[in-house]
């Protein structure tokens, strides 16, 4: 059974675009776990239906609500190392890295102030308003995962296979170099 593909990192920095790319690539599923977590916020009558949801205000009110109540996230985890045992499948995740074994992990680090550039073209929002989410979601998911998990989000990389730091790189110099190293593990 072929592998599973984990990318992880900071919020805007390219995980969506490297997962799609490496799925691609190497005839692979590619899925993410915002979309899981989106399901089960769509369960609880928010309207997830825009790509940039979580950086809207309804987005950042459920990452408010997950601060005291863990079960989505936990839901999510657990769905997603199902998925990622079966094998053959690329997944975005914040967590995923700390919780499994085996597969094939990559971690995408760059600064805050190039996640915000992203941010603020992907989303057309100021700089400062996509600096200012791009803060907030990176801390408030690192306390969360410490006090869920128990590990230092963006801190602990010692379970990663693959560590690309994309500031100063495009996309595509960004995906090639993800191609090139994960191919070397399959």
């Amino acid at each position: 059974m072929p592998k599973s593909i984990i990318v992880s990192g900071p919020p805007a920095i390219g995980k969506t675009t490297v997962s799609k790319g490496l799925a691609k690539e190497f005839g692979m599923q590619s899925l993410s776990g915002g979309d899981v977590l989106k399901e089960l916020a769509k369960e609880q009558g928010f309207k997830t239906e825009r790509d940039d949801w979580w950086d809207t205000k309804d987005g950042m009110k459920f990452l408010d609500q997950r601060k005291d109540n863990y079960e989505f996230d936990r839901k999510v985890d657990e769905r997603l190392k199902e998925i990622f045992l079966k094998g053959n499948v690329v997944i975005t995740s914040y967590t995923l890295p700390w919780l499994v074994k085996g597969g094939i992990k990559i971690w995408l680090g760059g600064s805050r102030k190039i996640s915000a550039e992203r941010m603020q073209t992907r989303d057309n929002m100021s700089h400062s308003e996509a600096f200012e989410i791009v803060k907030k979601r990176y801390d408030e998911n690192k306390m969360l995962y410490k006090k869920l998990y128990g590990f230092d989000f963006g801190d602990d990389l010692s379970v990663f296979d693959i560590v690309i730091d994309t500031d100063g790189l495009d996309a595509k110099t960004v995906l090639n170099m993800a191609i090139q190293k994960a191919r070397a593990l399959l």
